[in-house]
C-alpha cells in the first residue's frame, strides 16, 4: 500500500531512520552492556528494561523502513492557484475571524500543532481544489464550519 508523502517528509523519514539505525542502536547497545555488568541477569531490572526498549527501537526502525519502501513523493506545485497536496494555505474562520495556516501533507507526516494536516482530514478534504477568496464548508463534531481561503504559499 503506497503512502503519499511530501519531499520534505521523505527527507525527515530518511533522517530519522538513519539516526535510529546509527546513534539509537549504539546507545541501546551501551545501555544493555552497562546493565549486563551489574550482575545476575535474571534479577536485573535495568537489563530487562533495556532489552524491552531495544525491542521498541527495532519495531520503530522496521516501521520506518516499511514507510520508506511504500513512500510515493507527490510533487507540490508552488505556483498553483488552487489548494492541493503539499500546499500551504492561509484561511480565516468566517464565524470567529480566527486566522490559521495549514500545510496539507500525508497522513503519517501530519502534526496539527505545527499546522501540518493530513490530506485525509475533513479540513484538508474541504480545502483541496479551492482558490483564494472561496469559502469552504465542512462538518465537525460541533457542527458546520466555514473557512475562507485567504492565500496560498508560505
Amino acid at each position: 500500500m503506497s503512502e503519499q508523502i511530501t519531499a520534505q517528509g521523505l527527507e525527515e523519514l530518511r533522517a530519522e531512520l538513519a539516526r535510529l539505525e546509527g546513534d539509537g542502536r549504539r546507545q541501546m547497545a551501551a545501555r544493555i552492556q552497562s546493565a549486563r555488568e551489574l550482575g545476575d541477569l535474571s534479577e536485573n531490572a535495568e537489563y530487562h528494561v533495556a532489552k524491552e526498549d531495544q525491542a521498541h527501537l527495532e519495531t520503530r526502525i522496521a516501521r520506518l523502513a516499511e514507510r520508506l519502501r511504500n513512500a510515493v513523493v507527490v510533487d507540490t506545485d508552488t505556483s498553483a492557484d488552487r489548494v492541493g497536496f503539499g500546499a500551504t494555505v492561509h484561511v480565516v474562520d468566517v464565524a470567529t475571524g480566527h486566522e490559521a495556516a495549514y500545510t496539507i501533507v500525508g497522513p503519517t507526516e501530519a502534526d496539527p500543532r505545527t499546522g501540518r494536516i493530513s490530506a485525509e482530514s475533513p479540513v484538508a478534504r474541504a480545502l483541496i481544489g479551492h482558490a483564494p477568496g472561496e469559502v469552504v464548508k465542512f462538518e465537525t463534531p460541533r457542527g458546520q464550519r466555514k473557512l475562507r481561503v485567504e492565500r496560498l504559499g508560505a
